[in-house]
């Protein structure tokens, strides 16, 4: 399976029944309760439509990080797919986002760690993410810690 398929499957499969600020709230201490006992130093965001509901940093995080949140999380809200997907995507076919997008790499970042949050019959309704590691590591966190607080 190549990345690119790899990527489009997890969309598929980490789906939420259902998403409430209740949910967003369990889903980001999840995510922080996790970063913690693996001693990451990331930050933690999820929102729920336009507002950000859970965001956490962690030591050896900064400013920086909120802002790589903000813009990975703009380029799911734009494209409904994870930021690392987004980014794969262009680089998949010789493009570079940050020139090819047309976009100001000053508010999006096509970097992975932000995830869409995707709710059965409905679509996406927010994103969930983490900024401080390589791109590669930011994803597989976010989808490991999605696809155990959908098993639960």
């Amino acid at each position: 399976m190549s990345l690119l398929d790899e990527l489009a499957e997890q969309e598929v499969r980490l789906v939420f029944p259902s998403f409430d600020h209740e949910t967003a709230v369990r889903l980001g201490m999840h995510l922080l309760s996790a970063a913690r006992e693996q001693g990451l130093p990331v930050v933690v965001s999820v929102r729920k439509g336009g507002q950000r509901v859970f965001h956490a940093a962690l030591p050896g995080t900064s400013a920086d990080n909120d802002d790589w949140i903000d813009r990975k999380s703009r380029v799911v809200d734009r494209y409904a797919r994870s930021s690392f997907h987004v980014g794969e995507t262009f680089r998949a076919k010789g493009r570079d986002f940050d020139r090819d997008s047309r976009l100001d790499p000053a508010v999006y970042a096509a970097h992975g760690g932000v995830f869409p949050v995707l709710v059965k019959g409905t679509g996406m309704v927010g994103t969930v993410g983490v900024s401080g590691l390589p791109q590669a590591d930011d994803h597989a966190f976010v989808v490991a810690q999605l696809e155990s607080f959908l098993e639960r």
